[in-house]
This record gives C-alpha cells, structure tokens and sequence, in this order.
C-alpha cells in the first residue's frame, strides 16, 4: 500500500499539547488543515506549560530567538483583542541589571547588537534604571538594559484560550493517551502507533518536551536534549511596586543567575537557574531553593525583605548544548517535524514558533524564516551558546 493510500483523515499529528503543541494547532487548524493533538495527560499544558512562570520576551542574543520572540509578542499582546479572552498580558518589559563591570560590558555590547537587529531595548545607567524601577537596590548598581515591549501572561489561561480556540478551528485533540512510536514507510514517518490506535498524517511534529527524545530514539534520531528541572515560588500579593522582569545574571552558590517579576494579581513570582544543573524530569519542591532564592529576592528588592511566600514548585527544561530550541525538518527522515529543546523558553516562543511551522507545512518561507530554520536546525553545530538563555 502506497503513502497515499494509508494517509487518513489528518494533514498533521501533533504529539505534545503544551506551550508549542497548542499554539501550533491552533495556526494551523486556523489554515484549513485538519490536526490531530494527542497528549497522555489528562488536558491541555499539563506538563511543562503549568510549570512556567509566564514571562515573555524577545530580549535574546539570537537572531533567530528574536525573531520568534517578537511574533509571540504580537500574539500574546493582541490575543484579547482578537478573541476577547483574558489571558493576563502585562506589558511590563524586561531589565537585565548589572551589578558588576563584566556584566555591564556584556550588556553594553549586547544591546547594541540588539538594536542593530531592531529590538527595542536600551542601556540605562544606574540614575535612569532606578527611575524605571524604583525599589532596585542601588547599591553597587551601575545599570541595567531595558527592553519595554516585553512582558508577560498566565501560562494556564494561555494554554485554555489556545486549546478552546484551536477546538473551534477543528482541531482534534486526544488526552489520556500515549504515542509509543512512529509509524514508518521507508525513510518516511507516515504516523503514530498509540496506546489506543493507529493515525496516519502527512507529517508528525513532535512537540513532546521531556519525552521528545525518547520517541525520537525509536526511529533511530538522537536529538541533544536533555531535561533539568528549575524551581519558582510566588508570595501573597501587595499593590503594584515594579513592572519588569528583573534578571540578575551573576553567578552565586547554588545558581547561575536569578529572575523575579510581579504579576497582574500583585504577586512576586520568582525563580533562578540552579547551578550545577539538576538533571532529569523532577518536579518535587526541594528544601535548599527556598532559602537561596528569598536571598537573591531581598538583595535585589530590599523591600520585599518582610513579604510572605505562599507556594514552591518545580519544572522541567529541556535543554540543548547551545540554550536554542530545535525546530524544523530532519534531513534523514522525512514526513517530521520537531520543536523541541525549548530551554525552558516554550511559552514564549510557543507561538512564533507555531506560525513557523505552519509556514514549513504551507511551503510560505520567506527569507526570515529560512534563516531561522538555519539557526533552530536539528543538523547546527550547537557551539555558539545562547546567552541570554
């Protein structure tokens, strides 16, 4: 039986209804294609989606991240107005201080870097950013960068207005149910083998997040990604005292920076890169990320020296050698698709990223997009490292 005999009701299978998964069936059902969503946990950004803590930027020193990050910009900052559903978009920006000399040169460079690929971003001086943010502690301080069309979402009602939406485009989604392998016609994936059935598609992307490269393993492609989990907590909520993400990229015992943001609702929420990394998919609160972070928090914002905090938790990014994600064709195998290695950055790519492959699928690259692919492709040399990742 030929390809296109076996070739059911689906243009495309997407395995993975997270922070890529979602938005992409949703751009693609909006084309016309029929998509079939399958996740084994109960609904929608179940996994790794729940874990983020919503900011979203296009603040990046890759041009490729740039680029994605500045189509999800568009997105999450017009999706009320467009669906009208709330999804708590907060245009707050995003600042990355500098609390020592390297750091301040390595913003400087960057930021000019940045602007010569049109990011709206600038370097303040210590004066200028404690205008911005008021309750910096100054001490010490010698600037930061600012970048005001950044901002942030809540991850959860995100991932419910894109799977309500995508719903309503015709996409179908299937829950509860586990992919074990590709359904394979010569150098070609055709399909999915489930715990539950067998579905054949034109193409298959996998958005799988921490179970990405163990189906990948199964048809023989080893993807470089490797999930290590980050920890986040949130206090109780106090009136409005900052507006940016506030990234701090020094390096101390036990982390390798630090980010804390206030949300809609008056919340902190914060969180920072452990260091040395903690390898594999756990995602139970330790007791040591407390006492660092709060640390870190209060240095930062003196302030909030007496705010209480009202819950911990643990994600997992999947991580690639260079901090990008992986996106587009394998030249090996065709009929798949990945978008993968998000590096904890899903939900703010997620929605770039899904008008990418929808614009793959439809044969619409532009030259932009061409060269993103270039950067993003699974076959790269992964040795220029991400570093805003």
């Amino acid at each position: 039986m030929s390809f296109e005999d076996q070739r059911s009701n689906f243009d495309i299978i997407i395995i993975g209804s997270g922070s890529v998964g979602l938005p992409t069936a949703y751009f693609l059902a909006k084309a016309g294609l029929s998509v079939l969503v399958i996740d084994q946990l109960p609904s929608a950004g179940q996994y790794s989606n729940k874990h983020a803590i919503g900011g979203i930027r296009a603040t990046h020193s890759d041009p490729a991240k740039i680029n994605l990050g500045k189509q999800s910009l568009e997105v999450f900052s017009t999706w009320q107005e467009r669906h009208g559903e709330d999804i708590e978009w907060y245009k707050g920006g995003y600042s990355f201080v500098a609390y020592d000399e390297e750091n301040a040169r390595l913003l400087k460079e960057l930021t000019t870097w940045q602007q010569q690929h049109d990011l709206n971003i600038s370097w303040l001086d210590r004066d200028a950013l404690i205008d911005v943010i008021p309750h910096l502690n100054p001490v010490n301080l010698l600037g930061g960068t600012y970048s005001p069309d950044d901002g942030s979402a809540s991850p959860l009602k995100t991932a419910f207005s894109f799977h309500k939406q995508a719903v309503q485009a015709g996409a179908l989604f299937k829950f509860n149910e586990t992919v074990h392998n590709f359904i394979s016609q010569g150098h070609r994936v055709i399909g999915v083998n489930t715990d539950r059935g067998r579905y054949y598609s034109r193409w298959v992307i996998n958005a799988a997040g921490g179970w990405a490269k163990e189906l990948c393993t199964q048809i023989g492609l080893n993807i470089p990604v490797e999930p290590d989990s980050h920890e986040a907590a949130i206090t109780e909520p106090i009136v409005r005292i900052v507006h940016p993400m506030i990234v701090d990229m020094r390096a101390r015992p036990g982390s390798a920076n630090f980010y804390f943001y206030q949300h809609t609702t008056g919340k902190i929420i914060f969180c920072m890169t452990p260091d040395p990394p903690i390898l594999g998919s756990h995602t139970i609160a330790s007791s040591s990320f407390l006492p660092k972070a709060t640390r870190r928090l209060i240095e930062l914002m003196p302030i909030l020296g007496h705010i209480r905090v009202r819950r911990v938790w643990r994600g997992v990014y999947p991580m690639t050698p260079d901090g990008s994600p992986i996106v587009g064709s394998v030249n090996e195998i065709d009929g798949l698709l990945l978008a993968v290695g998000m590096c904890g950055q899903g939900f703010m790519l997620g929605p770039g990223i899904g008008i990418l492959l929808k614009r793959i699928i439809l044969n619409e690259l532009d030259n932009t997009d061409k060269i993103n692919l270039e950067s993003l492709a699974y076959h790269r040399k992964f040795e220029k490292e991400e570093m805003l990742k």
